[in-house]
């Protein structure tokens, strides 16, 4: 199934009249909020973070003799992620009108100018890009990369056109603890990579989840979401053996320690068991909200937990 920009006249007449209809109001600081995705921008942190962590960690770099590190790194990852987000919502002001659950940000109701959008997402990306210069060339270079994933690869490109699009925009999702990790130390471990192959198979059975929930968004949308294109059944499919993948990843991890792969481990498990519960159960959006949940409570502990591991 393709995808085509070019919006339904009646469509989208009808949605211009009613576009700010039903629409809470919200506070500059919060139409801002939104506009950088600012949940995108912390989740992602938080890997980035890990990556650093462990790479101070595992190359006997001590933590707070490498504060300028961490703040440099820190702050170019938010800068270029935000920045790249504020693209994401400059690009995507043609389709967000047509969904409940972007149909109040800030480009949609015009709180902020077009214009404007632009230059502050290009601003942040470029800000972004200064502050890992002050790290490394190939933690820059990473940001980059994401940067290019998620605007080119993903925003103008798959998302539009192909039902493969949440993994190929599954990259730009799994390279900031790359970059964290490159920022301590440009060559990469087998740890950095495994952190990067977490995030990269955590994306697909957690944004199916959203998308099973929001799939009349998606639909009125013209999106090729998976759920849109193939069904709820083989929705279910997916997920299941994305999450199976999982499984294999805390045994490559066995450095952080015997407690850490367990932990791990009971994670995946319970995550695969849930999937595999969602073919008895009858509410698929039920079942699809409690995937949902679960891949957040996921990515928080299991990347919370190398951390924390490192000081057993």
């Amino acid at each position: 199934m393709s995808n085509s920009r070019v919006l339904n006249d009646v469509g989208l007449n009808d949605n211009k009249q009613n576009l700010h209809e039903d629409i809470p109001k919200a506070t500059a600081l919060q139409d801002f909020l939104a506009l950088i995705k600012i949940g995108i921008v912390n989740s992602n942190v938080i890997t980035a973070f890990t990556g650093i962590w462990l790479a101070l960690h595992f190359t006997g770099n001590g933590f707070l003799n490498h504060l300028d590190i961490i703040l440099f790194t820190l702050l170019g990852t938010s800068f270029i992620i935000a920045g790249s987000c504020v693209i994401n919502n400059y690009i995507d002001r043609d389709i967000d009108p047509l969904m409940n659950r972007t149909k109040s940000r800030p480009t949609v109701t015009g709180k902020f100018s077009n214009g404007k959008v632009l230059f502050l997402g290009t601003a942040f990306i470029v800000i972004g890009t200064i502050f890992l210069l002050f790290t490394t060339l190939s933690a820059t270079i990473l940001g980059l990369i994401g940067v290019f994933s998620y605007i080119c690869l993903y925003t103008l490109w798959s998302k539009r056109y192909f039902v493969s699009n949440t993994v190929i925009g599954s990259i730009s999702g799994a390279t900031p603890p790359l970059i964290g990790w490159a920022a301590v130390d440009p060559n990469l471990d087998i740890i950095a990579w495994c952190l990067f192959l977490i995030m990269f198979i955590w994306q697909p059975p957690h944004f199916y989840a959203l998308a099973m929930r929001k799939v009349e968004d998606y639909r009125a949308a013209k999106i090729p979401m998976l759920p849109v294109v193939k069904g709820f059944k083989v929705t279910k499919h997916h997920m299941v053996i994305w999450v199976a993948a999982l499984i294999p990843i805390p045994f490559l991890l066995s450095s952080l320690g015997i407690p850490f792969v367990i932990l791990a481990s009971i994670l995946n498990i319970g995550w695969l068991l849930l999937g595999l519960y969602g073919y008895r159960m009858k509410d698929d959006l039920k079942w699809a909200r409690l995937m949902f949940i679960y891949s957040l409570q996921y990515l928080t502990i299991i990347f919370v937990a190398m951390v924390l591991v490192t000081f057993i």
